[in-house]
């Protein structure tokens, strides 16, 4: 299984480019910082990941993200090699995430919905369902005044199971 899911931010906006054949491509770098800091200065490293979208999940990531925006990345790695052209016997590898999916990871504010009547669209550009029609609800009970108790609504909506023998699992 070749599975890979990263969070961090971009190093830079993102280059968008399309192929001689007219698909979008669109190359970026995410910054990922490590868990643990360095133990003799006390600075935290980072990684930095390169990426590399095609079709409309390049042309979301080019539209909707730019240098230091939060980001969540998932897709698979793929490594490659080439030859120096200045030096022929000198081979150089690369690894790359080819991206499957993106999504907003930040705040209103860092994704530009903030302050202003912009708000950036869900990435559901891959999902061909309708959403379901939304069900009335039931009036939520408002918390006591006092900040100790919490009101948990009515358990009248559900109903005791007595044994496990009508348990489906």
């Amino acid at each position: 299984m070749n599975k890979v899911i990263l969070m961090g931010r971009l190093t830079a906006d993102p280059e968008l480019r399309q192929t001689q054949s007219g698909i979008s491509s669109c190359r970026f770098t995410v910054a990922i910082d490590r868990r643990f800091a360095d133990k003799n200065t006390g600075e935290r490293q980072a990684d930095f990941i390169s990426c590399v979208a095609w079709r409309q999940t390049a042309e979301f990531v080019s539209r909707y993200f730019s240098k230091g925006s939060m980001i969540c990345v998932e897709g698979n790695l793929r490594t490659g090699s080439y030859q120096d052209r200045n030096h022929p016997d000198v081979t150089h590898y690369t690894t790359d995430v080819f991206v499957d999916n993106v999504e907003f990871t930040g705040s209103k504010k860092e994704t530009g919905g903030g302050g202003s009547n912009y708000s950036a669209p869900q990435n559901n550009y891959n999902n061909n369902y309708q959403t379901p029609p939304q069900q009335p609800t039931a009036p939520v009970q408002q918390p006591a005044q006092n900040n100790d108790s919490m009101s948990y609504g009515s358990l009248s909506d559900f109903e005791e199971i007595l044994s496990d023998g009508d348990v489906p699992f």
